[in-house]
């Protein structure tokens, strides 16, 4: 009942028994069961049936997740290496299959519910960091700061996939644990507040963070609190030191008049002016893709990304049965509108361009230099393939962003 719950999300258990899905399939389970169908042998294949217009690649996310969900199930899995940059279709206009599991039906039907939901979301979060990231180059410090702006319970699972789409790091104290790192950030204006009204400045908070915190945290200073964001950002160094300050921080909100772009102008004339050019300059508030190059442009070092990447497009995917075994012969079937048959993908590079092509399972590379993508991670529900640490991942994100070149598609 929802009135036991404290909050209401669901648990481990509930996603791993079955009850995450929706209902026709408990009862589809039921059907086949009473006929002795439920352990029909599928292979069952996952492609994008939805995504944004003005996305032309997709990073694909959510496998950790799918693989532990199906863990100990009488299943096959290949799939995409997590972090791989493709596009929806192939050269040839044909759905690019990212996830493929054979096995028994009855085995993973009431599981397709979740799993569409983990790569939904982990591509969704992760395309969208590689695209900010894209945009920012490779040497800008960019920070999730999605925590406050999105449900609790899926806020680590943000911070993941933002950090292998190539954000630096997270604010969220339980999304830099699962990823092994540190969590980062700066100060509030509640801080600044409090020591502005007991103490008649606000600078004195400035000071008091720069003694209380361990010498390992960045001393960047938020600047907006009350005044002209040049003047605050001046007093901010002078107050802590040239040789202590690591940065400032501007927050302007979109409510405040003013072209954000020339107060960090600016600030950055002014800072450099005084000697002061090593100070970074660190900026939040409502920063996305079209915002980043003026900003970067005008001076600024590094982003904190909360909205943007906390309400990033999830991608749609579609399961749909593609071939079924009988007697130990795999049949081409689908439904209409549909690619029936188990495919393979492939990449390969030709003229400085990069392209993917979708052939039957079995066929010979439709080039000398073609890569296979996927991947066997699970045999009889053992993984087998080692899913690749969050920096692994991210550096393989990284390295296709370096030499992203996507060939202008025939459809488009």
């Amino acid at each position: 009942m929802s009135k036991d719950r404290i909050f209401l999300f669901a648990t481990h258990d509930e996603i791993l028994t079955g009850k995450l899905t929706d209902i026709y399939f408990i009862r589809t389970q039921k059907i086949l069961k009473s006929d002795g169908l439920d352990r029909t042998n599928v292979g069952a294949e996952f492609t994008v049936s939805g995504y944004p217009k003005n996305y032309k690649w997709i990073v694909f996310g959510g496998l950790r997740d799918v693989l532990k969900l199906l863990e100990k199930k009488s299943v096959d899995v290949y799939a995409l290496p997590e972090g791989t940059i493709f596009t929806p279709r192939d050269f040839n206009g044909i759905k690019l299959p990212v996830l493929l599991i054979m096995g028994p039906y009855g085995e993973f039907l009431v599981y397709e519910t979740p799993i569409l939901g983990f790569l939904a979301a982990g591509s969704g979060f992760a395309t969208k960091a590689a695209r900010i990231r894209k945009i920012a180059g490779d040497n800008v410090l960019i920070v999730n700061f999605g925590a406050r702006r999105t449900h609790p319970a899926i806020a680590p699972f943000c911070d993941y996939y933002s950090y292998i789409g190539g954000f630096n790091a997270v604010s969220c104290i339980v999304g830099a644990e699962l990823l092994g790192k540190a969590p980062v950030g700066t100060m509030p204006h509640s801080l600044l507040i409090i020591y502005k009204f007991v103490k008649g400045d606000h600078s004195e908070g400035w000071k008091a963070y720069d003694k209380y915190m361990p010498p390992e945290v960045p001393r960047i200073m938020l600047t907006d609190t009350f005044s002209d964001e040049v003047e605050e950002s001046l007093k901010a160094v002078e107050t802590i030191g040239i040789n202590r300050i690591t940065g400032v921080r501007l927050d302007t909100p979109s409510s405040r008049k003013g072209n954000f772009a020339d107060i960090v102008r600016e600030v950055r004339w002014k800072l450099r002016m005084r000697g002061y050019d090593k100070v970074k300059i660190f900026l939040s508030g409502g920063i996305d893709e079209d915002s980043i190059p003026t900003l970067l442009e005008a001076g600024a070092d590094g982003f904190g990304i909360g909205s943007a990447i906390a309400r990033a497009p999830f991608i749609d995917y579609a399961m749909d049965i593609v071939a079924i075994n009988k007697d130990n012969k795999w049949y081409p079937i689908s439904k209409r509108g549909k690619f029936d048959g188990l495919k393979q993908v492939w990449r390969y590079e030709k003229n400085g361009k990069i392209y993917y092509v979708v052939t039957p399972f079995d066929s010979e590379p439709p080039h000398p230099d073609a890569e296979p993508l996927l991947i066997k991670f699970m045999e009889n529900g053992k993984i087998i393939q080692k899913v690749p640490s969050p920096d692994e991942t991210r550096e393989y994100v990284l390295s296709q962003l370096r030499k992203l070149e996507i060939h202008k598609l025939p459809w488009e």
